[in-house]
């Protein structure tokens, strides 16, 4: 199979941590979310970090633990907004190959809940869909591949992305 990790990247909602556990398990890796990993090195909840230390402090905080993931044969899901840290970023694409869950705004917009409780990065003057105008090209920029998982199932989904990184030689 392949060698070293693979990096989810995408939309909150587009299915990072579902898929990446599946994917995990079917690839014979490990799986690491890195918002719990931030979770954990803060001792406070992601909406907690947002609310206490404003989107400036939470992106400088994300930037540098996924700037700092050091794990091999691991899949990892990333927070929405990691693509926001260069340095992260460029970590990211050293480690492993990236993977951008591309989802329709539609779908974004259907499966998100309340953005709040999920600790999703908006600016005051910011509603969902200018999020997703400003991020989708990050994504593609920083993408090895780019994976489709509009109207499929996690399994499809999974099937999908394994095929990719077959053909993939990144």
């Amino acid at each position: 199979m392949m060698e070293g990790n693979v990096v989810l990247i995408g939309m909150p909602g587009s299915g990072k941590s579902t898929i990446g556990v599946v994917l995990a398990k079917v690839l014979g890796y490990q799986f690491v979310d890195s918002d719990l990993v931030i979770q954990e090195s803060q001792k406070r909840l992601l909406k907690d970090i947002i609310t206490e230390d404003g989107l400036d402090g939470f992106i400088r905080i994300e930037e540098e633990v996924n700037a700092s993931l050091d794990v091999q044969n691991s899949v990892i899901a990333t927070g929405g907004s990691v693509i926001y840290g260069k340095d992260a970023m460029h970590h990211l694409q050293k480690i492993g190959t990236v993977v951008y869950l591309k989802l329709s705004y539609e779908s974004v917009e259907e499966r998100l809940g309340d953005l709040n409780e999920r600790g999703v990065v908006l600016r005051p003057d910011q509603d969902l869909y200018a999020l997703y105008k400003e991020r989708c090209p990050l994504y593609e920029k920083y993408a090895h591949i780019t994976v489709d998982c509009e109207e499929l199932t996690i399994e499809q989904s999974v099937k999908k992305v394994v095929n990719q990184l077959e053909k993939c030689i990144c």
